[in-house]
């Protein structure tokens, strides 16, 4: 299957316009922002509504207060800093205030994983996915591109309770059509195939496009699931799929423990044991250096992928 690029922009850029049109549509959507207004993109909202804007200024864990506040009277808050301070540093104010309250507070972290680049390891969280899918009430998401998360951006609006969508800084190739519905919780089946399954989010949907054409190179026919809601996980996709293929790859910008491999492999240990490869960090900080160069060096990348699709089609044999 050929996909078509349709251009190329990074993920938080598809907040940002997402976020500006419901601003246009919605009149109970608000925007908190933790200083970093040009870095999620939020310009164009705090322009065109500026008395719907909050700026908290480096005070993430009152933001987080605030818009747990704001819902109580039928506001739709969505609270936009970097994915290491939208989570490890308000974690407890999310916990008590957001999930286990109920409150339909929308937390959108750009920034995340590795791809955040020369800010470096204190700036590059990796433990993000697991500790939001683990809350109780929250709903996850990781988009992978700049049209699907304008599409995610828009729908949390009508999703009723506590969402953490996370999504990144780096210019990555366009796949997802414009038009194309996003639904929560429904897996994306990109391409299908007999040998293995590679189930995908965020940033390593792009790089698991490209591990199958050296694949099929190969000889080997690989099914693609952009698997962009963790939380709540599309099992049904998953246990279809590789009750055909019979092994597994998961890939993701995050961290093995409690990710998306894991969530997978809890599935799968459940209703279908199979061979699995993780494409993931393995229990290690970041560091300084280009997006690119580190994917490869911290074993995320699209030749990761399709080595582990390989190994994990020989222990199925």
């Amino acid at each position: 299957m050929e996909f078509e690029i349709l251009g190329n922009k990074d993920t938080r850029s598809g907040f940002g316009e997402g976020l500006a049109e419901l601003g246009r549509t919605n009149p109970n959507v608000v925007a908190l922002c933790a200083d970093l207004t040009g870095s999620l993109k939020m310009d164009a909202f705090q322009k065109e509504q500026p008395e719907r804007f909050f700026q908290a200024g480096i005070a993430e864990a009152n933001m987080i207060g605030l818009a747990a506040g704001m819902t109580i009277g039928g506001k739709i808050p969505y609270t936009g800093t970097f994915a290491n301070f939208s989570t490890g540093r308000v974690y407890d104010q999310i916990r008590q205030s957001v999930a286990y309250s109920q409150k339909n507070v929308k937390i959108c972290a750009s920034h995340a994983g590795l791809t955040l680049g020369e800010d470096g390891a204190t700036h590059q969280i990796l433990e993000d996915i697991g500790m939001m899918r683990m809350l109780p009430n929250m709903t996850v998401i990781v988009p992978a591109d700049f049209n699907q998360t304008k599409q995610a951006t828009i729908a949390i609006a009508e999703h009723q309770g506590p969402v953490y969508l996370r999504f990144g800084r780096p210019v990555m190739p366009i796949f997802v059509k414009p038009d194309a519905k996003f639904v929560i919780g429904k897996a994306d089946v990109l391409a299908e195939g007999t040998d293995v399954t590679i189930i995908a989010c965020g940033h390593l949907v792009w790089k698991s496009i490209e591990a199958l054409n050296i694949l099929r190179e190969k000889g080997i026919s690989a099914e693609l699931i952009n698997m962009h809601t963790i939380k709540p996980l599309d099992v049904d996709a998953i246990l279809k799929s590789v009750s055909k293929t019979g092994c597994v790859v998961t890939a993701e910008e995050h961290m093995m423990n409690g990710g998306l491999g894991e969530a997978v492999s809890q599935v799968l240990s459940r209703s279908f044991p199979c061979p699995q490869e993780y494409v993931a960090v393995n229990d290690s900080f970041g560091e300084s250096g280009t997006p690119m160069e580190l994917m490869t060096k911290y074993g995320i990348d699209t030749q990761d992928v399709v080595n582990a699709a390989i190994k994990a089609i020989a222990r199925k044999a």
